[in-house]
């Protein structure tokens, strides 16, 4: 049971005759009259139990986009019902209107629908409907919550979208003037011609020269379309935020970008979301739209605070690819001791692939190591100057192994990782 506030300021009114006429037959005339009205008020209202409760899921919706949630409230008792009905969903689903005043007569249904402005990507959850159902004087009401699981999937915005017309340009201009690694006489046949002097002779079709009166070789063409794995760190140091932003989250902007324009330029592209287990994955040979299976197994994805398993990673990214391929790893530079887990890491898979490290760079490490005003500031400077100093140790190490660095500040890393891409498939190492 719910006391309104119409109530209040009618019991306040009622002390009136208290002042005026202290009597104890006063008194107990006001308060039975207003425990009357009370009770009477409640048995009239409608009651929150026998109301019948419908959903409709919002489905899925981007950040930073907006949508409907959907409640049908029916009114199967025979009071007509005067109520306030909140969606209890949690605070970052932002909706704007939760709460609504509904008033639904004897055997009919309305609906309420509550605007959705998610302000976090990830799966967002109401799970009950409170109804408070008032009497016709509004003194009192019945109050009950009912269980009505809703789900909403907020998926990445995908900002870096604005970058991919450019970088296809650049990948179309490459289409049939990229250099390609060739190994011996390549791996897929390309067409028949006369021998000339020079020619291997294992490339002689011997069928095709018994059909003619001259010796026919078969010529080669190095395989073109590569794979690329994608390896996001969801660790510890994911979680750190940079620019307002998640580290994890500029991590998935820069995935979304690489996987489409590879998949557009005839790679086949792997995901893999991993710490000490795998937290996502999308594989190549799946059917389908890749940008919507990678926004989906993106979507629900947050930083877990442990550490990353180094050692299992050459793993992981052999149990996807046992063939020569780009692998890109989405991680920090600055994250715990890279001598023991990163390096290492990186030299194992450089053997076998083109290995790629991708991180976010603090834009705020610039700015500090400027200001030098204030005693305070030079020391924050001097501890901003050694941090980029250890960064820049680090990626010098990287290079030596063979490795490609992406080091960039959150917006650039997209477009940069994807034009190192692009490089690479230029310069045939892919």
């Amino acid at each position: 049971m719910a006391i309104t506030g119409r109530f209040v300021l009618l019991a306040l009114l009622g002390l009136v005759p208290l002042v005026v006429f202290p009597a104890w037959s006063t008194v107990l005339f006001v308060a039975v009259g207003l425990l009357l009205l009370l009770v009477a008020d409640l048995v009239v209202a409608a009651s929150p139990a026998r109301l019948a409760l419908e959903r409709r899921q919002p489905g899925n919706v981007t950040l930073e986009g907006e949508t409907d949630s959907v409640v049908t409230v029916t009114n199967g008792t025979r009071r007509k019902l005067r109520a306030e009905v909140r969606d209890t969903w949690q605070p970052s689903a932002g909706a704007v209107n939760a709460a609504q005043s509904l008033v639904v007569p004897s055997g009919e249904r309305r609906r309420m629908t509550v605007t959705l402005v998610p302000r976090r990507r990830g799966d967002l959850k109401s799970p009950h409907v409170t109804i408070r159902s008032f009497g016709p004087m509004g003194l009192a009401a019945r109050q009950r919550t009912r269980t009505l699981p809703g789900q909403l999937r907020v998926l990445p915005p995908f900002h870096s979208k604005r970058h991919l017309p450019s970088k296809l340009r650049k990948l179309r201009e490459l289409d049939g003037r990229a250099a390609v690694q060739i190994r011996g006489a390549g791996t897929e046949f390309d067409s028949l011609r006369d021998y000339v002097r020079g020619d291997d002779v294992r490339s002689i079709d011997w069928r095709a020269t018994a059909r003619r009166t001259s010796v026919v070789v078969r010529t080669w063409r190095p395989e073109r379309d590569r794979r690329v794995v994608i390896v996001l760190d969801t660790s510890r140091t994911a979680a750190a935020r940079i620019e307002d932003e998640p580290r994890l989250d500029t991590g998935i902007e820069a995935a979304l970008l690489l996987a489409v324009l590879a998949e557009r330029g005839g790679d086949r592209v792997d995901f893999l979301a991993y710490d000490r287990r795998i937290r996502a994955r999308v594989e190549s040979a799946s059917k389908g739209n890749l940008l919507g299976q990678l926004v989906q197994a993106m979507a629900p994805l947050e930083a877990e605070l442990i550490e990353l398993d180094w050692q299992q990673v050459p793993a992981q990214v052999r149990a996807v690819s046992a063939h020569r391929s780009m692998v890109v790893l989405l991680t920090a530079l600055d994250g715990g001791a890279p001598e023991e887990g990163l390096l290492p890491t990186v030299a194992q898979l450089s053997r076998q692939h083109v290995v790629v490290v991708a991180s976010v760079r603090d834009p705020l490490l610039s700015a500090m190591k400027e200001e030098r005003t204030t005693a305070s500031q030079v020391f924050r400077a001097a501890a901003a100057e050694r941090a980029l100093l250890e960064r820049s140790a680090v990626t010098a190490q990287l290079r030596q192994l063979g490795a490609e660095v992406v080091d960039a500040e959150p917006h650039d890393v997209p477009p940069l990782l994807a034009d190192t891409y692009i490089r690479l498939k230029a310069a045939g190492r892919l």
